[in-house]
């Protein structure tokens, strides 16, 4: 805190009010004073936190130095960079950032917004200098190397999704679907430095899955790159829910109060229905797609979007793995109890405590994580003639475990009951 600050709070606390002063307010209370005091003691508190959170998450200045040295020097190729470097029609203005490493900005491109990702060094790493920065970066952008040719660039990514995405017979298909996003210029080739931002692209979990669903209904569509920084649709709505409570300040404000406000500030319940049931659909995508199974490890309302017509859209998809990536964190770990199998925050596995190490299939599905989800999302509210129903079904969808391979005949029918429950009643309506 501020020595000038601190030297105003001590005045205000510890020096008493004059004679002279109690004498002219007679009718002013000491104890109404103090709530005043203490009033502005907790507002200066909280624009000093939000001042010091701001400037250590939102570094969006050093994103832009960073990536436009690098095209500028040749040394990356984009889809976006004319507009972010040259052109100036790409910018970044609101920032949502919630960690210091992955910036994430609401922008404008030829005035449509936007959202604007990329990824920078921990700060705590970084010696404060410019080009110590950019030689941090540099590690991003080394591979391929120089001499590399499209054979072997196509056999780096065959391999490379392999390994993230398991063996998949439609591989080919997405290796040549990530060519053709690399070849900015479309000759038909693809130059070292389209290769070199592709490739730090992938290394990006979120960007790899948007390529790979990216024609599923429920994913936000990619827009444009450059380097290692990619540009999304805008989602109206990047969580379910409208307040979302600073961490500095979640011990102040009880989570019923928190709680309370956003079941006021929610949309309707048929429109929080028709959110629901594009949240199913999504748990079906990803259950068995084109490229493989994908787990929801972190089943947060900060991750669930919508549009300004309530369909849902995935705001953020970092906490999105596939089976492959959970499976390999899994296999050999060792382990003493069930919590040590977990990856993200809740793709859990059982521990077998004879071998102690790790099982490699998650017990809890998708779909139960998203259930758990729903339920205070979608039963206040609710019409009475459906609560019942309703709570019955959720009820018997969070329960739902057990190894995916066992139980996907169960999980399809819970899911499209809830689906088939909620779309009666909204169904021949403007909500539909």
């Amino acid at each position: 805190m501020p020595r000038a600050l601190r030297r105003l709070v001590h005045l205000v606390l510890f020096c008493p009010l004059s004679k002279g002063l109690q004498s002219r307010l007679p009718a002013i209370k000491v104890k109404y004073l103090l709530l005043a005091w203490l009033g502005i003691l907790v507002a200066s508190w909280v624009i000093y936190m939000q001042y010091a959170s701001y400037s250590e998450l939102c570094r969006g200045h050093v994103c832009h130095m960073v990536i436009c040295d690098h095209y500028r020097r040749g040394i990356i190729s984009g889809s976006s960079c004319k507009a972010l470097c040259d052109q100036r029609t790409l910018t970044l203005q609101h920032c949502r950032s919630t960690s210091s490493t992955h910036q994430v900005y609401g922008g404008l491109w030829k005035e449509r917004a936007v959202v604007i990702k990329c990824g920078i060094e921990d700060p705590e790493k970084i010696d404060g200098a410019p080009d110590s920065v950019l030689r941090r970066e540099m590690s991003l952008f080394d591979k391929p190397t120089r001499g590399t040719s499209m054979d072997e660039f196509k056999e780096m990514l065959h391999s490379f999704l392999k390994a993230n995405l398991g063996e998949q017979p439609s591989l080919s298909t997405l290796v040549d679907r990530v060519i053709t996003l690399a070849d900015v210029n479309q000759d038909g080739k693809v130059s070292l430095a389209e290769a070199k931002s592709i490739w730090a692209l992938l290394q990006i979990n979120e960007f790899l899955l948007m390529v790979a669903l990216q024609e599923k209904e429920h994913t936000p569509k990619l827009l444009g790159f450059c380097g290692d920084l990619y540009v999304t649709e805008h989602v109206g709505h990047s969580s379910l829910y409208r307040l979302e409570v600073p961490h500095y300040l979640e011990a102040l404000v009880p989570e019923a109060l928190s709680s309370s406000l956003n079941h006021w500030l929610a949309p309707a319940w048929p429109r929080r229905a028709r959110i629901t049931i594009g949240l199913l659909e999504f748990v079906e995508e990803v259950f068995h797609g084109s490229y493989g199974s994908f787990l929801i490890c972190d089943a947060s309302p900060r991750h669930v979007g919508y549009n300004a017509k309530y369909d849902c859209k995935m705001a953020n998809l970092r906490s999105v793995a596939s089976e492959a990536v959970v499976r390999g964190h899994l296999r050999g770990r060792r382990c003493e109890t069930n919590a040590d199998c977990t990856f993200g925050r809740d793709c859990t596995a059982t521990c077998d405590r004879l071998v102690k190490q790790c099982n490699t299939e998650v017990v809890q599905p998708n779909l139960a994580k998203v259930c758990v989800l729903l339920q205070d999302f979608l039963l206040f509210g609710a019409p009475s003639d459906l609560r019942g129903d309703l709570e019955k079904q959720l009820r018997t969808c969070v329960t739902l475990s057990g190894l995916a391979s066992q139980m996907e005949v169960h999980h399809s029918l819970v899911l499209n009951n809830l689906k088939t429950l909620l779309w009666k009643k909204i169904s021949n309506t403007q909500y539909s």
